[in-house]
């Protein structure tokens, strides 16, 4: 379920969904704001779903939090 398999297209994966998260975190935003932005998007379905793929993104360190706002990492 976190990467796409020959049974689970990149649509239905978490990677799929982080990837529809950092193309929305083209601009800093609150976590509101994300939501927002990504609800009616397919992949990501759910909040439950929302909350993974952020998490996962966080964990690899792709996005940090910086005074409530969720921003890109910078490339090191």
């Amino acid at each position: 379920m976190i990467h796409p398999t020959k049974h689970i297209p990149i649509e239905r994966s978490l990677l799929g969904a982080g990837a529809e998260l950092y193309t929305a975190l083209s601009e800093p935003r609150t976590v509101t704001t994300l939501w927002e932005a990504v609800r009616e998007v397919q992949s990501i379905e759910s909040f439950e779903r929302f909350v993974l793929a952020l998490t996962m993104l966080y964990a690899l360190r792709v996005v940090r939090l910086d005074g409530g706002m969720i921003r890109r990492s910078e490339p090191t």
